[in-house]
This record gives structure tokens, C-alpha cells and sequence, in this order.
């Protein structure tokens, strides 16, 4: 990597090239290995939510938008442009702990707070500002979603860059299906909505087993990682 930055002058980009293409970069013992800092945490899930923010046509509420995503970096200790010294983030430097210092007693409980009321019923308001995962809108994206076992896989494949397992896989289909044993439990409660989505009822029904299933997997360990 050193010789390919200095055969071409400083410029970085056909050392990066070369190992975003490398065997190493897709190794599984380099997946999932790392915790997220705050801006891939609270960016991220954004992102991977497709959350909703205030378009460009009203500024203000755009920037007000931005704003309450820059009070959850502030809690997680990360605002953006913000260093707390030269030398940056210890989360990067510091030895032996580097990434591991992003979690702390009281980060990792702000950083499942901030998932859980993005997932809630009402989302997060603030300065007028709505921000809410529309669940969904998430679950409708992948190639089965009233078949509670492949929801769960796609989910999972999806928010966790490691396989998380059979027992919590498991236990995610339990909140899935509400305790009931049977996969039709899920599956009629989301066609019934899919057949008829106005139905407050059904969208209700929907909606909370969804609300309880992504929020415990996004309080999970494996989904701090990246």
C-alpha cells in the first residue's frame, strides 16, 4: 500500500482501489469486526431506514432536520467538525481500546434510545421536525415479507453484518408472531393488511409486531457493528 501511494505520486486513490479490491477487503474475519462510530451509527440508520427528512423547497425545517441528527451525535459524544482536540477522536488513536471506546455506560443506552424512538409510534419531533421509520415501507422492500422466516433472514442480512444465530433468530420470530407458534399468525396479519391497507386495524397489528422485532434487533450487539 505504501509503495503504491508513492509509485503514483501521493495520489491515494490506486492504493485505495487496490484494496477495496483485495482478497483482504472481503475476508469474513474483517466483517462485522468493528464498532460503528456515531456518524456511521446514526447516519447509517438513516440511511438504511430511508428516513424521511424536510426536502429543499423549506430550508428551515431541512436544517432543523440535520439539527436533532447532530443532538444524537452530540449525545454519542461525535459532533461533526466538533473534535474535542487536535488530535481528534481517542476512538482512533487510542491504544489499546481504539473503536471499543465508542461504548460506553452511557453510550451504548443513547444509542438504543435513539433507534427505539425513531421506531416508535411518533417517531422523534423536534423543532417541528418529524423524523420516523416507516416499518413498512422497510419490511416491503424484501422478496417475501409474510413469510415471517424469510422477513427475518432478509432483515437480519441486511441491519447485522454477522450471521446473529439461531437462538436470536429464533427469538425474533416469537415477537414476530406474538408468541404463537405457527407462521401463519404473521403471514395472515400481513396479507390481511397487504388486502386491505386502509384498515386501521390491521395496519395497527401490523405495525406493532414490526415495532417490537426491528427495535429489539437494533438494540442488538451485532447491529453496533460494521
Amino acid at each position: 500500500m505504501a509503495d503504491l501511494i508513492t509509485q503514483n505520486n501521493w495520489d491515494i486513490v490506486p492504493a485505495l482501489r487496490a484494496l477495496l479490491k483485495s482478497e483482504h477487503f472481503f475476508d469474513v474475519l474483517n466483517m462485522g469486526c468493528h464498532i460503528k462510530n456515531p456518524i456511521d451509527h446514526v447516519v447509517g440508520t438513516c440511511r438504511q431506514f430511508n428516513i424521511a427528512f424536510p426536502n429543499s423547497s423549506n430550508l428551515p425545517d431541512q436544517y432543523d432536520g440535520w439539527k436533532i441528527i447532530w443532538g444524537f451525535l452530540y449525545t454519542l459524544t461525535m459532533e461533526p467538525g466538533e473534535p474535542p482536540n487536535v488530535a481528534g477522536w481517542s476512538a482512533y488513536y487510542q491504544e489499546p481500546q481504539f473503536h471499543e471506546l465508542w461504548i460506553n455506560s452511557d453510550t451504548l443506552p443513547s444509542r438504543n434510545q435513539m433507534t427505539d424512538v425513531l421506531a416508535a409510534t411518533n417517531g422523534h419531533t423536534q423543532y417541528g421536525v418529524n423524523l420516523k421509520i416507516d416499518l413498512i415501507a422497510f419490511a416491503q422492500q424484501f422478496s417475501n415479507p409474510g413469510d415471517p422466516n424469510v422477513l427475518i433472514a432478509d432483515s437480519a442480512a441486511l441491519l447485522s453484518p454477522n450471521d446473529i444465530g439461531a437462538t436470536q433468530t429464533a427469538f425474533l420470530k416469537t415477537i414476530l408472531l406474538s408468541n404463537q407458534s405457527a407462521d401463519y399468525y404473521w403471514t395472515n396479519a400481513w396479507d390481511q393488511y397487504i388486502n386491505n391497507p386502509t384498515n386501521t386495524s390491521y395496519k395497527a397489528t401490523v405495525e406493532t409486531r414490526l415495532r417490537s422485532m426491528y427495535t429489539y434487533l437494533m438494540d442488538m450487539a451485532e447491529y453496533q457493528l460494521i
